[in-house]
């Protein structure tokens, strides 16, 4: 090949990459991806036990706590239980929170790649009872003291 050929080839391969980049560019500026984001369906209750952000960060941390309160300690009135998760955010369709791909858990924890394991001994329906399983001996796990974590706000979890 002639060396101008060489050159108008090189300019077109670099136009079209350009190209490419700009409508891949344009493609995420609109809101496009090829990830699907999660279905949420609204909750049943008329208001969670604290904000939507705050619990998207830190729900397993009180799920881990009241777990800690639970079984260690007996308490089981709390406002961040498991329980109360599963009752209002089960789905319509499955009536599950674990079940469909669009079940509120499964599809926040497929979306952000995080294991979900709740369910292998818990109930994923509400009323559902699971036979108990075996729990680690006391403060086996345990990384902070059982009142390090408290939801945000002035009234006592129990």
């Amino acid at each position: 090949m002639k060396p101008v050929g060489r050159a108008l080839l090189r300019r077109l391969t670099a136009a079209l990459a350009c190209a490419l980049l700009a409508s891949g560019a344009c493609a995420q500026a609109a809101g496009a991806s090829r990830v699907p984001k999660p279905v949420i369906e609204p909750a049943r209750g008329e208001a969670c036990v604290a904000d939507p952000d705050f619990m998207r960060r830190n729900h397993m941390q009180l799920l881990k706590h009241q777990r800690d309160e639970t079984v260690h300690l007996g308490v089981r009135d709390a406002r961040a239980s498991l329980k109360g998760c599963i009752e209002c955010h089960a789905s319509a369709t499955s009536g599950s929170v674990a079940q469909a791909p669009s079940d509120f858990c499964v599809s926040c924890h497929s979306f952000t790649a995080v294991k979900l394991d709740c369910f292998e001994c818990h109930a994923s329906k509400p009323g559902k009872a699971m036979p108990p399983a075996g729990h680690p001996k006391p403060g086996a796990g345990m990384t902070r003291p059982l009142n390090a974590l408290r939801l945000p706000t002035s009234e006592p979890v129990r």
